[in-house]
Parts: C-alpha cells; sequence; structure tokens
C-alpha cells in the first residue's frame, strides 16, 4: 500500500465491510453495498474526488437500508482518517459550492481531529431508489465521527431530491480532495499548536 492509502474491514452481526482507499488516484470505484443508489452516490464521491476507493458490504437489507449505510460511513471514516495519516504537509480546510441543475450545495470540510457534524437540509420524500433520506445524514454522521472531522453541508437552493442527495456527496468528495491535498509549500502540520 503507498502511503495514502487505507485499507480495513469491519464485521459485526449487522454488516460486513471491506474499505480500500487511496486520496492520491484518480476516481476509479468498484462499489457494491446492495443498494443501488447508494453505490451511485459512493461512485460519484470516487469520482469527483478523483479518489481511488473499493467498497464491498454485505449488509441486513432484510431489516432495512440503516445499518448498511450507517456502517459504511463508519469504515470509510475510518479509512480517512488511516489515509491521511498524521496531516503532515495537508491544506486541512477544504470547500466546494456545486450546482447539480437546479440546486445548489454547500460542503466545508476542517480536518482537525475533532468531529462535529452540522447539515442542514430537507427532503420531501421518504426514499430515493432503495435508501432512505434520513440515512443520507447519518451516513455524513458517521464519516464525521469516525475520521475525526468538522463538516458543514447546507443546501442553499433545494430542489429534487435526487439532485441534491447527489450534489451534497460530489460536493463533499471536492472539498475533501481539497482538504487533503498536499501542499508544498506547508512543511509541517497545519495548527499553531503544532499538531492535529
Amino acid at each position: 500500500m503507498s502511503e495514502r492509502e487505507a485499507k480495513l474491514t469491519r464485521k459485526t452481526k449487522e454488516t460486513d465491510i471491506s474499505v480500500i482507499l487511496q486520496l492520491d488516484g484518480t476516481g476509479k470505484s468498484m462499489v457494491n453495498t446492495g443498494i443501488g443508489f447508494f453505490n451511485h452516490m459512493l461512485e460519484g464521491f470516487a469520482r469527483h474526488g478523483l479518489f481511488d476507493l473499493e467498497i464491498n458490504c454485505e449488509g441486513d437489507l432484510a431489516v432495512d437500508c440503516h445499518h448498511t449505510i450507517e456502517d459504511c460511513g463508519i469504515v470509510l471514516g475510518n479509512a480517512i482518517k488511516k489515509a491521511v495519516g498524521d496531516k503532515k504537509g495537508i491544506r486541512r480546510f477544504g470547500s466546494c459550492i456545486l450546482p447539480m441543475d437546479e440546486t445548489l450545495v454547500m460542503c466545508a470540510i476542517d480536518l482537525s481531529g475533532r468531529p462535529y457534524l452540522q447539515f442542514d437540509a430537507e427532503f420531501t420524500t421518504d426514499r430515493v431508489g432503495y435508501m432512505d433520506t434520513e440515512m443520507v445524514k447519518e451516513f455524513f454522521y458517521a464519516i464525521s465521527y469516525s475520521a475525526g472531522m468538522n463538516l458543514h453541508i447546507k443546501v442553499l437552493s433545494p430542489g429534487n431530491n435526487h439532485h441534491m442527495i447527489e450534489a451534497m456527496f460530489k460536493a463533499f468528495a471536492r472539498a475533501l480532495d481539497d482538504a487533503t491535498v498536499i501542499d508544498p509549500r506547508i512543511t509541517d502540520i497545519l495548527s499553531t499548536k503544532g499538531s492535529l
């Protein structure tokens, strides 16, 4: 594995998940969660963040989609944290305002080590495909806490639920790519404390 790659597995009575994440990738992905729309969102995340991503999840979808989506967020967040490492040389902050047709979404990230999620969005349908819309917030909550990131997501212009969710995943990808980029001007850790 390269220095900025993470390979993790997590198995519980509810899910069996494996993730490989390469921060310095080209946007390739192989995703299988058993939830078509969620697969589509994760593939978009990889493509627009230029991350190489493999996720395989066998979850208790006979119950519902909750455990699969939340646990994928936990493992992906842990993979981000591991791949970033000691954070030396990274920009730390990233943001993106991303349009998708009639919708506009803002995402801002601080890889501070202090987890926090501010999520401002309202959906008008219970599901998109086989993904419950209430699970979008749960997914990003799981990522923010397992990765140790301050994550803000806000829908600036609402519209079609599919468009809002897809814009969130793409804006998150672009912001995360910006935050994890190695900047040659930063020779240590970008903090007055000296550590994150």
